[in-house]
């Protein structure tokens, strides 16, 4: 038997309830409890979650990303966030994979487009752009935060939790 033989693929696959503990781990390991400070968690406490996305290597989570409901002056929107990928898969392509099943997921939703806080040089290439005339309820740094249209372009406003 040749060793690649033994080689799993990453399964990318929506996040379970039995999913949500081990993602939960993945997210402090990478995040730190300093997660906890940050005006996008204050959103993503008092949102409903969308939907998760997960990635397994055999039987371990090695991926996690989630999309939680808000609405932007009475538009409905997806919040994209955390993206965690374990420390030892970051070089895979595995992020970009689990945001574009994000992406996917909001193209079949009846969704303005998707909120994100993070790096423009990383989600331009999802077709992220700057959403200057979005607020968010707490400090946030303006540039970094993001839209991604769907069915409309960036709304002016406070994003809220739905």
């Amino acid at each position: 038997m040749s060793v690649a033989a033994n080689i799993q693929p990453l399964v990318l696959a929506p996040e379970l309830p039995r999913d949500r503990a081990e993602a939960d781990a993945l997210i402090m390991a990478a995040f730190g409890p300093g997660r906890y400070a940050k005006t996008a968690e204050r959103v993503r406490e008092r949102a409903h979650m969308a939907a998760g996305f997960v990635a397994r290597d055999g039987e371990r989570l090695v991926g996690s990303v989630r999309l939680w409901s808000i609405e932007i002056e009475g538009q409905p929107a997806l919040f994209l966030g955390p993206i965690t990928v374990a420390a030892d898969d970051r070089k895979a392509g595995l992020g970009a994979d689990l945001v574009a099943a994000c992406v996917d997921y909001a193209k079949r939703c009846d969704v303005a487009g998707i909120l994100l806080v993070g790096d423009l040089s990383y989600f331009t290439r999802f077709g992220f752009e700057p959403a200057p005339a979005v607020h968010l309820e707490g400090p946030a740094d303006p540039r970094r935060v993001l839209w991604l249209p769907v069915t409309g372009p960036a709304p002016t406003g406070i994003a809220r939790p739905v």
